[in-house]
């Protein structure tokens, strides 16, 4: 496809929702448009380098943000093709069933649909980036027999993963995967495993470096998108629009364009654009022992424990030399290193509530940041309890194994997880998207990212992503040439 032929979609965003949307839309014959802010990632060696991964952060956003009380933040989000999917753990679950239901005591809100409606995509995704389960490596199945033994409440099964077999024959790969960007293609992503499937067919162009500043409505019908702009002040133009660019994102590009059109009164649901922010309560756990641990993939299993249903535990895939990087720069490296060769990563995290002042909101025009992240844990006190509960629980576990333990909070930067924004639901005044990924009251424009996921469940939420994406692209392409 040339630089000026016509197209059907423009996806803005190619992380786990684009990559499945352009997938899907190009395969069934559609002319595609992928635009992603980022550029590629160098295949150097250099994104699985922990100093400059995970001290220096050196492929991580500088976009400058304030939370809720107008401090500069930093989110850590990922603009480059195929998203933040490349830097994902790969861990890829799919939701319970009942966590596609309401949940009033959690204060999470429902689904438009259902879990068995999803279970096909689910099912073409985890082929797509071929899913699996490896089996547990001698440490951790020590730890977890210890653990167990002193509660067997709590329970273990295999952690489905998105990685090649062959990362077992490939050590450094194999300690350097969780956080950071495979070069050998042995982690699947949005871009290797979806759309370089496609980026050679005549019908589908990817262009990166492409920032969408704005969307734009087809002429004389400000409730039909009809294209976007770029930042450097291109026009382009489509019969539908996908957006796929985050949970942060997405909601400010939609705010922008229902006030500069006039539409935001018009449409019922525009007070929920960029509310109910769900990040994760998520803490980092160490467990300490006097035996060196040597597993090498380590992240293989899920923990569960009945009397926190929101809740999960999964091993940190992070090898001592990252673990090091984590330790604080005063202790000596010799001491740092001798620490984190004896210590086991593991990541606990708790669904949050859908709380409507946890947002995104845009800065103000010619200001020197570019949006509000306003998120507070403590407006959800259910939240807070079962998850200081939970780490609580696990901790005094892993002490009566024999472990000692230090816990770390993720702070409001960590945007790993962020969803919310932009949520799914029946109810047109009470969401913002329908149950095919439509906009209540714009035509043409669609959501593909994670902003539409009204609840995040206990476990990452990629796979559902990746899921609802191909589910959104093949109605689209099953509705005609403009798409409903």
């Amino acid at each position: 496809m040339t630089t000026d032929s016509p197209v059907d979609v423009i996806i803005v965003g190619s992380g786990a929702g684009g990559g499945a949307a352009a997938y899907r839309l190009a395969r069934a014959g559609l002319r595609v448009l992928v635009l992603e802010k980022g550029g590629p990632l160098p295949r150097d060696g250099s994104t699985l380098d922990v100093d400059r991964v995970v001290v220096g952060r050196e492929f991580q956003s500088r976009e400058p943000w304030r939370d809720g009380r107008r401090r500069i933040i930093v989110p850590e989000e990922h603009f480059n093709l195929g998203g933040k999917t490349k830097w994902y753990g790969a861990a890829l679950l799919r939701l319970a069933p009942a966590e596609f239901e309401a949940d009033t005591l959690h204060d999470c809100i429902g689904w438009p649909i259902t879990r068995a409606e999803l279970d096909p995509y689910y099912a073409e995704a985890e082929s797509l980036l071929g899913v699996r389960v490896f089996p547990c490596e001698p440490a951790l199945n020590r730890i977890l027999r210890r653990v167990s033994g002193h509660d067997r409440s709590w329970s273990a099964a295999g952690l489905p993963m998105a990685l090649d077999p062959r990362i077992l024959s490939n050590p450094w790969e194999a300690a350097h995967f969780d956080g950071f960007a495979s070069v050998a293609g042995l982690k699947a992503d949005a871009e290797t495993s979806l759309i370089k499937r496609v980026s050679a067919m005549s019908n589908v162009r990817i262009e990166t470096d492409a920032e969408v500043v704005a969307l734009r409505p087809r002429v004389g019908d400000p409730h039909r998108i009809g294209g976007v702009q770029l930042a450097d002040g291109r026009v382009l133009t489509a019969n539908a629009v996908f957006l796929a660019a985050g949970a942060l994102h997405s909601p400010r590009l939609l705010a922008s364009y229902l006030a500069t059109s006039g539409l935001t009164d018009a449409i019922a649901g525009a007070r929920w654009i960029g509310r109910r922010l769900k990040l994760h309560r998520l803490t980092a756990v160490i467990a300490l022992s006097p035996g060196r641990k040597t597993d090498l993939l380590r992240k293989t299993l899920i923990l569960t424990h009945p009397n926190f249903p929101h809740s999960t535990v999964q091993p940190l895939g992070f090898d001592a030399a990252v673990i090091a990087s984590q330790i604080p720069r005063t202790v000596p490296r010799w001491i740092a290193a001798g620490i984190a060769g004896r210590a086991y990563g593991f990541f606990l995290q708790t669904e949050d509530g859908s709380h409507p002042d946890n947002r995104v909101v845009n800065a103000p025009r010619n200001a020197d940041w570019t949006g509000t992240l306003d998120y507070d844990v403590a407006r959800m006190p259910a939240t807070v309890v079962e998850h200081q509960r939970f780490v609580a629980a696990f901790r005094r576990s892993l002490m009566r194994a024999g472990y000692l333990s230090v816990g770390k909070s993720m702070p409001i930067t960590g945007t790993a997880h962020a969803c919310g924004t932009l949520a799914a639901g029946v109810d047109s005044a009470e969401s913002v998207v329908d149950g095919l990924g439509r906009v209540h009251g714009l035509r043409s424009l669609y959501v593909v990212d994670g902003s539409v996921l009204p609840r995040s469940s206990r476990v990452n939420p990629s796979l559902t992503i990746y899921a609802w994406s191909l589910r959104v692209a093949e109605r689209y392409a099953g509705s005609g040439p403009d798409g409903g």
